[in-house]
C-alpha cells in the first residue's frame, strides 16, 4: 500500500489524487494525517521530506517521493499510463510546460494567501500580494488562450494541473471572479470539472 502525507485543502495533493484516479490507483493509496504549514513544521512530514511539505508519497519500500510533479509521473509509470505523461516529442514538452504554468499559478496564489493567513497583520505587504495576483492573472490569460485546444477527456498532466489550479481559485479566491474575464477557460473548466476523477477530488476545508 502506498501512503500519502496530505492536506485536504492542498491543490497539489488534489493533483496527485486526480492522477491516481485517472490511472486507476486511488484505492492503493492510504492517506496519512499531517498539518502542513508554511511556518510551523510538522515532524510527521519532515521525517520523510526535509521540506516538510505535502504531498509526500511513501512507497512500500519506505522510499519517499516529492513533490507533486514527481509523484504524478511515478503513478503514471506505475500504472503504465502513457497518456498523462507522453513519452517523447512535442506532446511531452507541451504537457510538461502546461504543468509548469498551472503550478506557477498555484505557487503565486498560495503566496498571496499566505500573506494574509500566515503572516502577522503588522508585517503584511500589500504590494507583494498584489504582485502575486498579477502573476495569477497572467497565467489565467494564457490558459484562456489555450482553452480551445485543451482536452476535455483523456487529459495529459497539463490539463489536470489546470483543472486543479482553477478549482483552487474557486475554493480560496472566489472574489477574483476569474470566469468573468476568461470565458474560454471557464467553458473548458466546467466540462473538465465534471469528469469523475475531478469530482472525487474536489477541495474541502474540514474546519468549514
Amino acid at each position: 500500500m502506498l501512503k500519502l502525507l496530505h492536506a485536504p485543502t492542498s491543490p497539489y495533493v488534489r493533483k496527485v489524487m486526480a492522477c491516481a484516479h485517472f490511472c486507476g490507483l486511488a484505492d492503493r493509496i492510504e492517506w496519512l494525517p499531517s498539518a502542513a504549514h508554511p511556518v510551523q513544521r510538522d515532524g510527521r512530514i519532515a521525517a520523510h521530506n526535509p521540506l516538510a511539505k505535502v504531498p509526500t508519497l511513501i512507497l512500500e519500500t519506505g522510499q519517499a517521493l516529492f513533490d507533486s510533479r514527481v509523484i504524478c509521473e511515478y503513478l503514471a509509470a506505475l500504472a503504465g499510463d502513457t497518456r498523462l505523461f507522453p513519452s517523447a516529442g512535442a506532446a511531452r514538452w507541451e504537457a510538461l510546460t502546461r504543468q509548469s504554468l498551472g503550478d506557477g499559478l498555484l505557487d503565486a496564489a498560495l503566496l498571496a494567501r499566505y500573506e494574509r493567513t500566515a503572516r502577522p497583520a503588522q508585517s503584511q505587504w500589500d504590494a507583494w500580494r498584489d504582485a502575486q495576483l498579477v502573476k495569477v492573472e497572467a497565467c489565467l490569460a494564457e490558459i484562456d488562450a489555450q482553452a480551445p485546444a485543451l482536452a476535455r477527456e483523456a487529459p495529459a498532466i497539463g490539463e489536470v494541473t489546470f483543472g486543479c489550479a482553477l478549482g483552487y481559485l474557486d475554493f480560496r479566491f472566489p472574489e477574483l471572479d476569474w470566469r468573468a474575464r476568461h470565458p474560454q477557460a471557464a467553458h473548458w473548466e466546467a466540462a473538465f470539472r465534471a469528469l469523475p476523477p475531478m469530482q472525487a477530488t474536489l477541495p474541502h476545508d474540514p474546519q468549514g
